[in-house]
Formats: C-alpha cells, structure tokens, sequence
C-alpha cells in the first residue's frame, strides 16, 4: 500500500512542493519513517506518508479535494484515510488544550462541528503530530528555536497518549531548546 501511495504522491506533484526540509513528499517519507521506527502500527505509518493530502491548519497546500476521500482510502486503506481526515481536519487552536482529556473537544476546522474523538483516535492524532513537528524540529533549527519550547511542553501534556518511543524522541529533539 505505501508503495501506491508514494506513487500516487508523485503522480500528484509532492516531490514539486517546496516543504521545510526540501519537499513534501520528502516530507511526508520522513514522517512515516519516523512512525515506523516507534513501532507505529501500519495504518497510522500510511497515515503519517499521506497526512498532508487535504492540507492542515498548518499547510494549507492540499493534493485533493475532500470529494475525493474515498480514493484515499482505496490507497491506503479506510482506516489510515480516517487518520489522515482526523490529522487534516484539526483545528489546532481549539482541539489541542484539551486533546490528552477524556472528554476532548476536538473542532473539525472543515465542518466546524465538536465531537470528542475515542482515545485511539487521539492517541493516533498526537502520536502523528509528534511525528510531523519533530521532523521539522530536527531539520530547520529556525523552526526548533522558534516553536521548540512550546512543544515539548505540548507533548508533555500528551505524555497519556504518546508513545515511550515517542515520548523519548521529544525530549531527545526538544529538550536543548529549554
């Protein structure tokens, strides 16, 4: 399935989108990468190769239209899509405060609607945020000096939800920047 999706990927222009660290698509491959050296469970791992494809509340640069989700999934399998959706849809600014609290509100930044999201799901999306931030942490020290505080103090927060693997390579990446 990855590999599918990497050429569609490609066939969908991420290696041609200028991406902090070099492209997307480069991008993209560390993140599931990096998931998968946690022992991320193969659909977040697919998740984390096509977590960009409706864009984010922090790269609005999408690969397809909403319209298209089921395409996705075909890909890369209706599990990794859900992932990928929860990951797109996130309104950050509201859905992060309370993300590690059983009773989470999470805002879907398409809809504008609340729902608070089953553990899983919130395990996956902050696992999958640990990912996307931490690989940009170690490739732009701007970006690290800039936002790296704020995050090791976002995933402290989330320790509940985060991987050990994970947990460790936030404090491995993050914590020279306190």
């Amino acid at each position: 399935m990855s590999e599918r999706a990497v050429a569609w990927l490609r066939e969908l222009g991420a290696q041609d989108v200028a991406h902090p660290g070099g492209t997307l698509l480069a991008h993209l491959e560390r993140v599931r990468e990096l998931l998968a050296s946690w022992g991320a469970r193969p659909a977040l791992q697919r998740a984390g190769l096509c977590h960009a494809f409706y864009g984010t509340d922090g790269f609005p640069t999408a690969l397809l239209p909403l319209a298209r989700r089921a395409e996705l999934a075909e890909v890369i399998g209706d599990e990794a899509e859900q992932i990928v959706y929860l990951y797109a849809a996130c309104d950050r600014a509201a859905s992060y405060p309370t993300l590690d609290r059983a009773q989470a509100v999470f805002r879907d930044r398409f809809t504008g609607g609340l729902h608070s999201p089953a553990v899983q799901a919130r395990r996956d999306l902050a696992e999958l945020s640990a990912a996307n931030e931490l690989d940009l942490a170690r490739i732009d020290p701007a970006f690290r000096e800039a936002w790296g505080g704020e995050l090791l103090s976002l995933f402290g927060r989330w320790r509940g939800l985060l991987s050990e693997p994970a947990r460790r390579e936030c404090r491995a990446v993050l914590a020279e920047t306190n």
